[in-house]
């Protein structure tokens, strides 16, 4: 088998010419006015070409799958080493865990267990604005929020003008 050695530059051609035929990159058409530019130019545009067309794209034998097949099968599996774990990283995340746990239960638990001395309301509280004070110490400071950029609405009669 012959190998083909390329230098830098003509590798560094050829994937500015792909970049181009992709539509990313820009490329001087005198680059492709040499033998070797015409031949890498055809490349490329029959690998697109067959990428695009079941036609053009040679179908491989199944003697190709069979020696294929065999060939990964005789490729040595890649197995990483064992990880190691250390009895302190297994405490450390218990300790972790039940730090955790005890912080929810200690935020957790006034709002569990009701305050000793006080009992619970007998129907729900419901909140009441019909004094329309609100209202009046709303427009009392609206000096001070500058542009209110919140737009007032009312269910009776739609947006209220200022």
């Amino acid at each position: 088998m012959q190998v083909q050695t390329r230098s830098d530059n003509e590798t560094v051609w050829e994937e500015s010419i792909s970049a181009w035929v992709d539509g990313d990159g820009e490329i001087r058409p005198e680059d492709l006015d040499t033998p070797y530019g015409r031949q890498v130019w055809d490349t490329y545009h029959l690998i697109g070409d067959v990428m695009r067309s079941k036609e053009l794209a040679v179908q491989p034998s199944d003697l190709f799958y069979a020696r294929l097949s065999k060939a990964i099968d005789e490729e040595p599996p890649i197995v990483a080493p064992r990880r190691k774990v250390s009895g302190a990283r297994l405490g450390l995340s218990g300790f972790a865990v039940a730090a955790a746990v005890a912080t929810v239960v200690w935020v957790a638990m006034p709002y569990l267990v009701g305050q000793p001395g006080t009992s619970a309301p007998a129907g729900p509280v419901l909140a009441s604005t019909d004094d329309g004070s609100l209202g009046d110490y709303v427009d009392a400071h609206r000096q001070f929020a500058g542009v209110n950029p919140i737009r007032q609405v009312s269910f009776d009669g739609g947006a209220l003008s200022r």
